[in-house]
């Protein structure tokens, strides 16, 4: 497939004509990492080139959500019959088994805790999907957090709070490098032996993707630093909340491969009791697809890690 290459320059985000897939299907034993702060961001803002990896474009595609997605309720369910982050994460594990299965067979599938660099996090595995959910309380839109949560966010951990914790109390981060740390231990447990890294976050040029939400942007920047030292990683950067000022850009089978992934994440929602808006997230994002690309240098060297397993949820 062509790719669609977005770049930045000093005053404008220049847009080269394709099927808008950050996936590169040339690159072998590759892994591919998709940083999201919520449950359904790489749906929305990431899509189809996510899709394309898990089908065909990486050896393993790695979803790392950040934050609870709570919306200040931690473990609470605003009445409903489960709690709300139980719900967005169904969602998000619902996708992940819906793009495995459209290729394949049923793959195999297991969830734990594991423990990274001393932290328990619930993680995952779908055929050759893995998600992990790291549970820390969502930030707010501006990253000031919620009342019920402590005030607790990504941002304030960034700019020096001595910690932040996981709604269900699996675990607390202690201060940003501590978070840092974990993320880049997910990182090399994943990859392995891969010499293809690929990292997917957010657009962290604030002229392209203005006005974005807090825990997107912490998100991208915990991603970012964990990898620093690693030349040999591709880096792609997505337009969030931006994209839906822009015209739609990719093909109609393109989004309807968007569409059908976001429609399984609401479904899966759904099954837990909770609900989100279709036709606003349909009208307002499907159907974009904004990015730039980092190309790494040379190959990614063998990872070392270590890694616990714990009980099941």
């Amino acid at each position: 497939m062509t790719r669609l290459i977005a770049t930045v320059s000093i005053a404008v985000f220049l847009v080269a004509g394709g099927s808008a897939l950050a996936a590169d299907n040339a690159r072998p034993n590759k892994v591919s990492f998709y940083f999201a702060a919520h449950e359904d961001d790489w749906q929305l803002f990431m899509n189809p080139s996510a899709f394309q990896d898990v089908v065909a474009g990486a050896r393993k595609t790695v979803f790392v959500h950040v934050t609870a997605g709570d919306g200040g309720l931690g473990l609470g369910s605003a009445g409903r019959k489960h709690p709300l982050y139980r719900a967005r994460e169904n969602g998000a594990e619902q996708a992940m088994r819906f793009m495995v299965n459209a290729d394949h067979s049923p793959g195999p599938e297991s969830d734990t805790h594991i423990t990274l660099n001393g932290h328990s996090i619930y993680r995952v595995n779908y055929g050759s999907t893995v998600g992990y959910f790291l549970r820390v309380a969502d930030g707010n839109l501006d990253g000031s957090g919620f009342y019920d949560t402590g005030f607790q966010s990504l941002k304030h951990l960034h700019d020096g709070a001595p910690m932040l914790a996981a709604v269900d109390a699996s675990t607390v981060y202690h201060g940003w490098n501590d978070l840092v740390k974990t993320v880049r231990a997910i990182v090399d447990h994943e990859r392995g032996q891969a010499a293809q890294v690929q990292i997917n976050v957010a657009e962290t040029n604030a002229r392209v993707n203005p006005q974005d939400h807090s825990d997107h942007l912490m998100t991208a920047a915990a991603a970012l630093d964990a990898v620093s030292d690693m030349p040999c990683v591709r880096r792609v950067f997505y337009v969030d909340y931006a994209s839906a000022k822009m015209p739609e850009n990719i093909s109609a089978d393109q989004r309807d491969l968007v569409s059908s992934v976001f429609a399984v994440t609401i479904a899966g929602v759904l099954a837990y009791d909770h609900g989100l808006s279709w036709r606003h997230y349909d009208k307002s994002y499907v159907g974009r697809s904004y990015f730039r690309v980092q190309d790494g240098v040379g190959q990614c060297s063998p990872a070392r890690t270590e890694v616990a397993a714990a009980l099941k949820r």
